[in-house]
Order: C-alpha cells, then sequence, then structure tokens
C-alpha cells in the first residue's frame, strides 16, 4: 500500500483495522521516498524493522517515530494480519509540512561561495548545517577557511564523512584528521550535518549521531568568525538542502543574488539521476533475466553489474553453457572475484580478482566473452583485468545473486547477501521496475528499488577499542590487545586492585589492574607486593633512586619531572581508590637550606607548590623534625635549615593523598660554593580497596536498599559477591514501564539473570552441583549487551542467551533500583551483599546501610571462604574488612604462609632452641634468663615438622633433650638412612626408615610414628 503527499516531516503514524470487520493487520514495515523510487525502511534503534500493529478492528495504535521521516511516498507493507480474517488498514499520519532552499552540483565548476563582512561580529557559538544526497562515495562536501591560513573541511571519502583541518602555510602538509562519522552516505537519500564550535571543542553530528572534537592546541588561537564556509568546485556531485550558516540561508541569499555569495553553474533544484537497485536478503533470493538473444549469443557475452555486500562470499552470477555443456560460476571467496567455468565436474578454467570487495563499497564488475577471449574486471581503474582463452556463451537464463535449486543443478556456493544495480547484458541496461512488474524476467525474495544494507559498525558497538567486522546480518568484536572481554569487549579481564588479586590467591609479581572495571579508564601495569600483612600497590616513576646534586655555573635551581609508568586518569583513579597511599620523599644537605629555596609539587595534573616535607602536615613548611623536636638546630624546623658543612637529612613519608603523586621537585640553594644536594623521590604506594570490602548485611526478606535508577541501555555489567544460608532471594531489581531487569537467587542451586527489553522477558541461568546457601562467598558476573546476555558463577562456565537478530536493544529503566529486595517487597534477598558494581561503578553499601533500617553496614565471616588460602597450618583470623593469616604455629612466612622458613648449615653448625628450662638450673644462675617460647604453658605432647636435603652421611639432623635425661634424635646413619632414636626412663628403641620429610608426635613419655 503506497500514499502519496506534500513532503512532509512524518513523527507519528497510527493504524486500525477495517470498521466492523476481523481484518487488521498486526505487523507491518514503513517505507520512505523522496521520489517513489529508490525507497528506505523505516528502522527504529538502527535495528527495529517491523512496527506492531492491531489486535482487533476497532482500537488505534499509534507509534511515534524516534527519529521523524522526511519523505513524499509512503509504502506499507503487511507482515502479519488476523488469521481468521484478511488485511484491513486504517491508516493516518501526523507531522507537518517540510520546506526547503535546493541547490545542485555537477562535481566541476559548480560552487557557492560565501564571504563574510570585514569586520565580523564575535560569538561564542558559531554553527553550520546542511543535508547533502548523492550517489557518488567521495567528495568535497565544504570548506571553511579561518585566519592563519587555517581551514576546515568537509569530505566524503568512502562513503564517510571526514571533518579536517587544513594549514595553508605548507603546500604540502597533509591535512589533520579531526573526526570521522557516518557510512554508506552515498545511498542517494538525504543525510543531515553540523559542525558548531563551541569555544576550543567542535562538535560534529551526522544524522543522529555526535560526536566532540577538541581542538587541537596548535590551532587554538583559530577563529572561526574570519571564516568562509565555501561549498567546493572539484569533487562533490549531488545535490545541497538548507545550507545554513549561523541561522542565515546561504542557498536562499544566493538565490536572491546577494552580493556576500558568488555563485558558480548551479542549479536550485534538485536533478536525480534513476538508480534501482535490488536486494538479497536471503538463500532464497534470485532474479532470473533472459539471456542473450540472436546472433549476439552466439559470438560471446557481454554482462556487467555494480554489488556492495558485507560478505566474504556468495554467487553472483552463473548461466549454462549451452554449446559446450557446463556451467559458468562468477562469485566471492574471501572477499575476491572468481569466475569458473565447469563442465563434467571438473573446472575448465578459474580466473580471480580484486581484493577486500566486502567492504560495503559498490564495486563495478565487467563479464565479456568475445572470440574464444574470456575477461573479468573489477573497478575498472583500482581492481584490475583478468583473461584467459575460453570460448563462453550464455543459455537461455542467467541467475544472479542465486539460483533455485534442482536435483540437476545445485548452488555449490554461499548465498550472495547484499545490493545490486546498474545490470546490464550484452550492453543493454536491465530494467529492473520492468522486472518488479513480472513483464521481464523472474525473481524470488527480492526487495526491488531499495538496498537494504545496513552498516552494523558505524557507530561501533564494540567497546575498549575492540576492532568491529560484520556480515549482512550481525557484527563481531575482535577483542585481542585489549584488555576486555566479552560480546562487544564491555568486561575487562583484569581485577580492579592488588587485594582482588591477592585474594584470588595470587603471590608478588606484576599485574594489569582495572580500577573501574568495564569504565573508560584503561588497566594499568603495577607492582603487587603481597609479602607484608597489608597488600601494596606499587606505581613507579623514572627515578626513584637517590640522585645527588653538585653546583653549576649560572644554574641557580635544579629541577626534576617525575613521569609515572601510567596514565593521569588511572593513577588518580588508583589514589581515590586506597584506602592508604604514601610516598617517600628524602632530601640530603651539605650548606644546602630547603626552605624557603626548595619545594615540590603534588596532587592532580601539574601539581600544586607544597613546602612541607616528608613526615610533616600540609602546609606547615616543616619537616618530621620540627614536629618531634629533634632537629640538629632547635631554632629551625627542619635538619637542613641549619645550613651546615656537615650532610643532614630530612626525610619521611607523605600520607595526604590530596598532594600525591609528587610531580617535580625544585632545588634552589645549590649554587653557593660547597654547596651539595641530593634527593630521592621513591615510588607511589597505596593499600587497601575500599571497593572490594564494601559490603551490607540484610537480615530480613522485606529489608532493602535503593539507589538511583541503573543506566544501562546498551551495555550493562553486574558484579558482586554474596553469602546466605536462605534457599532464595532478590539480589537486584530495577523496572521501568515495560523493561526490567533482575537478578536473583532462584534455588539454592540456581542463580537466575532475567531481563526484557521490549522483546519479551529472557532468562539466564546458571546451576551449581553443591548449594549455596553454605553461608560462603560467591561471586556473580552478568553483563547484557545489544549481542548477547551472560551469567556466571563462581568458576563455572558461562550461561549466555543471544538477543534476537532483528529486535529492540536499548534496556529503558525508570525507577528506583533495588538492592536486597523489590519494589513488591516480596522475595527479599538475606544475607550479605558485597563489592557490588554496576559497570565498573561500585555502590557505597556501607554508607547506605548505616540509615536504613533492616540492614547493617559490613559483613564478618570472611574465613568460611578464604581459609583455605592459609597453607601449611596457617590459621585464618578474622578482620572487619578482610582477613589474615597467622603463620605462628608454621614453619612459614608468607602472606599465605606459603613461603617456607629454611636455613643452610655449614659442618659443625647447629642452632638451639630452650623449649623448657632445668628449673634447677635457673636457680642455680640467676643470670640465665629463661628463652622458652612455651615458658607458660604445660604441654601434653609436641609437634614435630620438617624438610631436609643433604649430600653428608652420617649427620645429626635433630636432637632433644631434657633434664629427666630422656632424649630424643633424629640422624641419617652411615648408609644414608634416616634413623629415629628415643630414650626414656623406661624405653629406648630405633627404627629405621627412607623418607626426606617426616612428621613426629609425641603425647606423654610414648611416642609414635
Amino acid at each position: 500500500m503506497q500514499f502519496i503527499f506534500s513532503r512532509t516531516t512524518i513523527t507519528a503514524v497510527a493504524t486500525q483495522g477495517r470498521y466492523g470487520s476481523s481484518d487488521w493487520l498486526s505487523s507491518y514495515l514503513l517505507m520512505f521516498s523522496d521520489t517513489g523510487h529508490n525507497w528506505k525502511q523505516y528502522r527504529q534503534e538502527d535495528s527495529i524493522g517491523s512496527f506492531p500493529g492491531n489486535s482487533n478492528a476497532d482500537s488505534v495504535v499509534q507509534y511515534k517515530l524516534q527519529q521523524p521521516a522526511i519523505a513524499r511516498f509512503l509504502r506499507l507493507i503487511p507482515l502479519d494480519w488476523n488469521p481468521s480474517g484478511r488485511i484491513g488498514l486504517r491508516l493516518e499520519t501526523y507531522g507537518c509540512p517540510y520546506t526547503s532552499d535546493v541547490v545542485s552540483l555537477d562535481g566541476g565548476s559548480s560552487g557557492l561561495v560565501y564571504r563574510l563582512s570585514p569586520v565580523p561580529r564575535r560569538a561564542s557559538r558559531e554553527a553550520i548545517s546542511l543535508k547533502f544526497k548523492t550517489l557518488r562515495n567521495s567528495g568535497t562536501l565544504l570548506h571553511a577557511d579561518g585566519e592563519g591560513a587555517l581551514g576546515l573541511s568537509l569530505e566524503l571519502e568512502r562513503g564517510k564523512l571526514l571533518l579536517k583541518l587544513n594549514s595553508g602555510r605548507i603546500s604540502s602538509s597533509e591535512p589533520r584528521l579531526l573526526a570521522s562519522l557516518g557510512s554508506l552516505l552515498d545511498d542517494q537519500h538525504w543525510h543531515h550535518v553540523a559542525v558548531e564550535r563551541r569555544s576550543s571543542h567542535l562538535n560534529l553530528t551526522v544524522d543522529k549521531h555526535t560526536e566532540r572534537v577538541q581542538m587541537p592546541a596548535e590551532f587554538s588561537h583559530w577563529d572561526i568568525h574570519s571564516q568562509k564556509p565555501e561549498v567546493s568546485k572539484r569533487n562533490f556531485h549531488g545535490c545541497l538542502e538548507n545550507l545554513l550558516f549561523n541561522e542565515l540561508n546561504l542557498i536562499d541569499l544566493a538565490k536572491h543574488k546577494d552580493h556576500h555569495v558568488t555563485v558558480g553553474n548551479v542549479t536550485f533544484s534538485c536533478a536525480e539521476s534513476l538508480s534501482v537497485a535490488v536486494t538479497f536478503p536471503g538463500p532464497q533470493s534470485f532474479l532470473q533475466l533472459p539471456g542473450a538473444a540472436g546472433a549476439s549469443s552466439s559470438e560471446g557475452v557481454s554482462v556487467g553489474f555494480q554489488f556492495r555486500t558485507w560478505n566474504k562470499a556468495g554467487l553472483l552470477l552463473t548461466f549454462e553453457l549451452p554449446q559446450e555443456g557446463g556451467v559458468v560460476w562468477l562469485y566471492l571467496s574471501e572477499a575476491r572475484l572468481r569466475l569458473q567455468i565447469h563442465k563434467a565436474g571438473r573446472a575448465l578454467l578459474e580466473l580471480t580478482r580484486g581484493s577486500a570487495l566486502n567492504d560495503g563499497q559498490w564495486h563495478a564488475v565487467e563479464l565479456n566473452s568475445r572470440r574464444g577471449h574470456v575477461t573479468i574486471a573489477v573497478d575498472e581503474e583500482g581492481g584490475g583485468v583478468a583473461h584467459a582463452s575460453h570460448s563462453v556463451t550464455t543459455g537461455n537464463h542467467l541467475f544472479f545473486g542465486g539460483k533455485k535449486d534442482s536435483q540437476e543443478c545445485k548452488n555449490p556456493f554461499n548465498i550472495f547477501q547484499g545490493c545490486m544495480r546498474l545490470l546490464s547484458v550484452d550492453n543493454q541496461p536491465v530494467d529492473l521496475m520492468k522486472v518488479q512488474q513480472r513483464l521481464l524476467g523472474n525473481y524470488s525474495h527480492l526487495q526491488i528499488d531499495m538496498c537494504g544494507i545496513i552498516d552494523r559498525c558505524s557507530p561501533s558497538r564494540c567497546e575498549h577499542g575492540g576492532r568491529c567486522s560484520q556480515s549482512w546480518t550481525g557484527f563481531h568484536c575482535n577483542c585481542s590487545e585489549s584488555g576486555y572481554s566479552g560480546a562487544t569487549c564491555h568486561s575487562s579481564v583484569y581485577q580492579q586492585s592488588c587485594e582482588a588479586y591477592k585474594h584470588n590467591g595470587n603471590t608478588s609479581g606484576h599485574f594489569y589492574i582495572d580500577v573501574d572495571g568495564s569504565g573508560p579508564i584503561k588497566p594499568q601495569l603495577v607492582y603487587c607486593n603481597m609479602t607484608e600483612e597489608n597488600t601494596w600497590m606499587v606505581i613507579q616513576h623514572n627515578n626513584t633512586e637517590l640522585t645527588r646534586v653538585r653546583p653549576s655555573p649560572g644554574v641557580n635551581q635544579h629541577s626534576v619531572q617525575f613521569d609515572y609508568s601510567t596514565e593521569e586518569e588511572q593513577l588518580l583513579a588508583a589514589i581515590s581508590q586506597s584506602e592508604h597511599c604514601e610516598q617517600e620523599l628524602s632530601y640530603h644537605c651539605k650548606k644546602s637550606q630547603g626552605s624557603p629555596f626548595s619545594w615540590w609539587l603534588g596532587g592532580p595534573g601539574p601539581g600544586l607548590v607544597q613546602t612541607y616535607w616528608g613526615g610533616a602536615h600540609p602546609g606547615s613548611q616543616q619537616c618530621v623534625c620540627g614536629l618531634q623536636g629533634d632537629c640538629v638546630d632547635p631554632q629551625h624546623y627542619c635538619n637542613c635549615d641549619a645550613d651546615r658543612m656537615d650532610w643532614a637529612e630530612d626525610s619521611g613519608l607523605l600520607t595526604h593523598e590530596e598532594s600525591l603523586p609528587v610531580r617535580s621537585l625544585v632545588l634552589g640553594d645549590i649554587q653557593r660554593p660547597g654547596s651539595e644536594a641530593a634527593y630521592r623521590v621513591g615510588p607511589l604506594r597505596c593499600h587497601g580497596d575500599e571497593n572490594f570490602w564494601n559490603a551490607a548485611f540484610f537480615d530480613k526478606e522485606t529489608s532493602y536498599l535503593h539507589f538511583p535508577t541503573f543506566h544501562g541501555e546498551l551495555s550493562a555489567d553486574i558484579s558482586f559477591l554474596f553469602k546466605t544460608t536462605a534457599s532464595s532471594g532478590v539480589f537486584l531489581e530495577n523496572l521501568g514501564i515495560k523493561d526490567f531487569i533482575r537478578i536473583e537467587l532462584s534455588s539454592s542451586t540456581r542463580v537466575l539473570f532475567s531481563f526484557d527489553v521490549g522483546n519479551g522477558p529472557l532468562e539466564v541461568r546458571v546451576d551449581s552441583s553443591v548449594p549455596l546457601n553454605d553461608n560462603r562467598w560467591h561471586r556473580v558476573r552478568a553483563e547484557r549487551n545489544v549481542k548477547e546476555a551472560s551469567l556466571r558463577l563462581d568458576e563455572l562456565p558461562v550461561a549466555t542467551q543471544e538477543a534476537p537478530a532483528d529486535g529492540h536493544f536499548h534496556l529503558q529503566l525508570n525507577s528506583q533500583l533495588f538492592i536486597g529486595g523489590t519494589a513488591s517487597r516480596q522475595k527479599g534477598f538475606r544475607g550479605c551483599i558485597r563489592s557490588l558494581q554496576l559497570n565498573g561503578v561500585t555502590l557505597d553499601l556501607e554508607e547506605r546501610a548505616k540509615i536504613t533500617p533492616g540492614v547493617r553496614a559490613g559483613c564478618p565471616g570472611h574465613c568460611s571462604s578464604y581459609g583455605s588460602l592459609c597453607q601449611n597450618q596457617g590459621r585464618c583470623v578474622e578482620r572487619d574488612n578482610s582477613f589474615h593469616c597467622d603463620c605462628g604455629l608454621s614453619a612459614y612466612t608468607g602472606v599465605f604462609c606459603h613461603t617456607e622458613v629454611s636455613a643452610s648449615f655449614k659442618s659443625e653448625t647447629s642452632v638451639s632452641y630452650t623449649f623448657k628450662e632445668n628449673p634447677y638450673e635457673l636457680s642455680r644462675n640467676s643470670s640465665s634468663l629463661p628463652s622458652s617460647i612455651y615458658s607458660d604453658m604445660t604441654l601434653r605432647g609436641e609437634n614435630v615438622t620438617l624438610s631436609f636435603r643433604t649430600n653428608q652421611s652420617p649427620a645429626l639432623l635433630l636432637y632433644v633433650s631434657s633434664y629427666y635425661r630422656e632424649y630424643l634424635a633424629l640422624l641419617i646413619n652411615k648408609h644414608g638412612e634416616e634413623a629415629f632414636i628415643l630414650k626414656g626412663s623406661r624405653l629406648c628403641f630405633q627404627v629405621l626408615w627412607g623418607m626426606t620429610k617426616m612428621d613426629l608426635y609425641r603425647e606423654g613419655k610414648d611416642s609414635i610414628m
């Protein structure tokens, strides 16, 4: 059904069934056109093609268009209707008349030049806007000159719009690319472009996508006020509409011959060349045309066409050879054009031409065969020509894009999905409108008079630098080397802190940390020191060594800059996320005073001037000795201020995060004879992760926390840890009018992730083989993007659910975000939730829990989950927001008691421990202080564990004696065998065995092994 009206901005459509009947549409497509040809399908959200219709004949269903359509022709294509009736429709459109001024440019000498007044009025905002349509994929749309021979240009290149900055001072200098937007802009449809200047940045808009561009610093003096918008006289071939400069209609001025506008060979109408395209959308699509007729058919064949596609493979053309009994196949393989001639199952001839032909651009193909010579050509100039000696003639039919399979002939190649145009046979153009009217040839499942190609990579849905590639039906993100994973490279593969790496069981080393997870800050490489009780993140800079400074002629100050191994936003985010940060600052001096001659800069950006030194307080202008009152000269607050000929030192730790990191250091008193100084600025060290332990305890099913609406329209990732003894409960819920997102423990062994973005509810579930209500920490990671949804529980395999290929993908929520419960206060969660992050942002559960009844801040009991990390009899000790491995009863040390405590013994050396002193000996020698580590205990047994390695025998490994004249000896005899000897008042025996690690246990006076 087609409707014609004056050019209108259409904002909404409404449908209704036939009055008093059972006839109505339940689903349909909308197509628009300005000319009655070259139709374009209207798509919501760049994906949804179909519109929901009616469910009865009387109700009115209105659909507002997210982007208004400007057109003279509207086509409604029914997709589905009431199965008990027929197609019935009452249609109403909403909008307003659209008026415009148009100019047509021929790509040669035509153009417009607008010159500003000699003294233009300065403005804080200036803008250029226009609409254009063209069939050519390259050409300069507009050029604007500025001061100092600088200029901006808008250029089409391979169907994309580029914003370039030109410097005319050097004729050979290449323009600087500022932005690239849009794709497939050579589709002969109107496209809107706007360039807006606001102070030091530009906003470039192409259709509905905008990119903000920061003007380069070297062009900061450029003044757009003295520019002149100029349509290029060189390349662009097409039409411009409503060309505005600061709301001034330049085309209207040209029509009225305004003296500011120079006009060259233009027409004030849009003369469009008719180019009818055809779309091959699926496996059943083909176009059948009659072959060459008459005498020319026996002399050879000449077939030409243009195509565009994203697929690497597909059949373009096939026909039979009536005389030879063979078949000609012209197809794409690995994005190259191949010609094969088959006969009796074998290839008689094969030619290959072109490359990268799946780039979405139009490519021209010519197949010619004359006088026993066959030639294929691609894109004339760029594609090249391949030829061979072979005679080719056509049969009765030519098949484009595919062929209906039969028993006699099946398509051995992939189907073609793409567009074709400008078809010709024997140099005669094919009228595709006659094909559509069934007056010429035959076809199946084609879309004639439109090209339905979509660029799914513009704008790219791949995040964090992922590389986008596509086919006709979908796109793929290559996330390698990006540091992110998932269908759209959304989720970071790295932990967010050294603390998180530690609790995964890692030991000290270099690690990439991503402080904001899926956020915009890139991962950074740091060193994680896990040898101490606190886990330290260490960020190096370019000079952490003690550096000496001596006087230099003519140099009054020595200044040094410190460049860190991470970028600015990474550095500041790491500091703000940590519980404590510090940096050592040492100043060594010899006849070289500190304040006021020396200072340092620290904090964000270039840093602020700081006049206090390590260990002191900001603004105090002191050193640590001044605070403690122990400076070498009590009249000064720093050792170096005493100005002595001896070396002195002012050293300490800087711990105020607002002043970190140290950016630069200035030493001023170094020019006097005899003056010397040295400095050391250590690496930045931080420990603790305020996000990792942020937790809340929900003690009732009706308790919950609420936060502002979660905004994850296109990509949403949610991660948290939980522990509970309950068998079910909702962790998180956020609702919209129809859309929602929810994560819940649906049973004691199942976590369920459900959501709806307009295509109906979808669920992703993960089942565990062990109960999840075991009061141990479990980690949940859920992600939803335009391609798929995924859910991961602990280290179980990831469960995924693909998104509909042609469905809604914007998640639209408007209610509050509920944590630990739902809006209906049903199915609430009882237990602990920790480290909850949404799109890389940690929600402060503890702060919100402090003011919420029924919820407590924090959650103890970490040893039940992390106690297994304490190895070798290390004991897990609870803390408020972490745990600690106590290695006091273990022969191991380290953060997880994993580093063995060992010693190397030379001949005739030993180590002695006194476990229980002889009371008689103590009374005789009061100067002998007891060294007993069990001096206040009475033990009923002892455990001894040891490992050894030696090449000596005999050798004594262990000897234990008591004042009761009992002893225990562990030795290696002369045969290299281990021996255990124990002598007591009633017991003496010896045992031999062949172990290299042993455990001994003694209880009372009897011993067992």
